[in-house]
């Protein structure tokens, strides 16, 4: 799978499958070896974006694109909530060298910025073939490892790639999550003037972090919310008596099953007490398991700004940032739960709501970071919710 181009330079980097396949390649960022999961995305932009979703821990990124790093990096385009902390991908694979930024906002070289959060890069791949295997035999576990001197034991990482018990299983909400409550102010982005800071607000949110995106937070200060992030352990009590106008469940990293056993109970006690509820991502797929729906492994997820979703509440077909390797099992929605999107790629679900109850979720990120921006009214109908929640309540 090493591309023609580099057959004569000395390897620098490897990626070592579970099943002993071996890919060489040429180093970029930081050195080391980590395990991870191998997926691929297919967005022609927004590199930056997608290394630095927290959905991604314990990810390693082919993009399918053959030239990341073009426009370099910048201190604006992160989405992570803490991003010294590095929550997101551990690993990236691309096919061509990463070359010399060439953009207005680039503060940086790709190269430096993955050295500075410590992730492990691999260029000189036949992303292609290596896309073509995923979708053939799923998701591998594998060690990615980066060496200047070009020294590995080949043997041991083939071993450890083994050894890796993968994400079933495995909650990382816990990790990638900010670990107490803060205010969050920053609203949308103005061109050639950054980011915007929320005046007056008319409602609360709480937005309980599973992994959140900043660019989700930032929508909902421009619909006028003050927002409250609170970690993935917040009760509901806790949660409630911040008297919120709505709650929302944030996408995030991880087996939605593993992390629905301690947020499971906190969001059925939220759908209890009526508050408008809207979930993203994980927090679709938790709200589901609340409502108890099933999710499950998907065989190679969804990982792309390309994603054709239709909404049957509108019959209109959006195309959409997609971010998950498990998905909620349609057939396993229950009376009352009314499945409201459904992927036009492979007819999985993408959405549901709660008959009677100001209740929605949507598997999709709908916040355009990257991506296209299809899916914004999604943000529109959690507002409309909370005020027809405020008129019930005021009659």
């Amino acid at each position: 799978m090493t591309g023609e181009a580099w057959t004569e330079r000395r390897t620098t980097a490897v990626l070592v499958l579970a099943d002993g396949t071996v890919i060489e390649g040429f180093g970029v960022g930081a050195e080391g070896a980590i395990e991870g999961e191998v997926c691929f995305n297919t967005a022609l932009t927004g590199y930056q974006e997608i290394l630095t979703d927290p959905s991604y821990a314990k990810q390693i990124v082919t993009f399918t694109f053959p030239h990341i790093g073009n426009v370099g990096a910048n201190p604006d385009d992160h989405e992570d909530l803490t991003p010294a902390n590095s929550h997101g991908a551990v690993g990236a694979i691309f096919r061509a060298d990463v070359t010399a930024p060439s953009n207005y906002r680039s503060a940086g070289h790709l190269d430096a910025w993955l050295k500075t959060r410590g992730v492990i890069g691999l260029s000189g791949v036949d992303t292609r073939a290596l896309t073509a295997w995923i979708r053939d035999n799923g998701m591998p576990n594998a060690v990615i490892a980066h060496s200047a001197a070009g020294e590995f034991d080949i043997e041991a990482l083939k071993a450890r790639a083994k050894a890796w018990p993968g994400l079933v299983g495995l909650d990382l909400a816990k990790e990638v999550a900010v670990g107490q409550s803060a205010a969050w102010k920053e609203a949308p982005w103005i061109w050639d003037a950054g980011y915007a800071e929320m005046a007056e607000p008319r409602y609360k949110i709480v937005a309980v972090d599973y992994g959140t995106k900043r660019n989700i937070l930032r929508l909902m200060c421009g619909h006028g919310a003050e927002v409250i992030v609170m970690p993935p352990t917040a009760s509901a009590e806790e949660i409630l008596a911040h008297r919120p106008d709505g709650v929302f469940l944030s996408n995030g990293p991880g087996d939605p099953a593993a992390t629905g056993e301690y947020a499971v109970p906190t969001i059925r006690k939220l759908i209890e007490a009526e508050v408008p509820l809207f979930g993203i991502c994980l927090g679709h797929q938790l709200l589901a398991l609340a409502l108890g729906a099933k999710t499950e492994k998907m065989h190679q997820g969804h990982h792309g700004a390309n994603h054709p979703v239709k909404d049957y509440t509108t019959n209109k077909v959006e195309i959409v940032s997609m971010n998950h390797g498990f998905a909620v099992a349609s057939n396993s929605l229950p009376a009352g739960v009314e499945e409201t999107h459904r992927s036009l790629f492979d007819g999985t679900n993408c959405g549901l709501r709660l008959s009677g109850k100001p209740v929605f979720s949507v598997q999709h990120h709908p916040e355009a970071s990257p991506g296209p921006q299809d899916s914004h009214y999604l943000f529109q109908r959690f507002f409309d919710m909370i005020e027809e929640s405020r008129s019930k309540k005021a009659a």
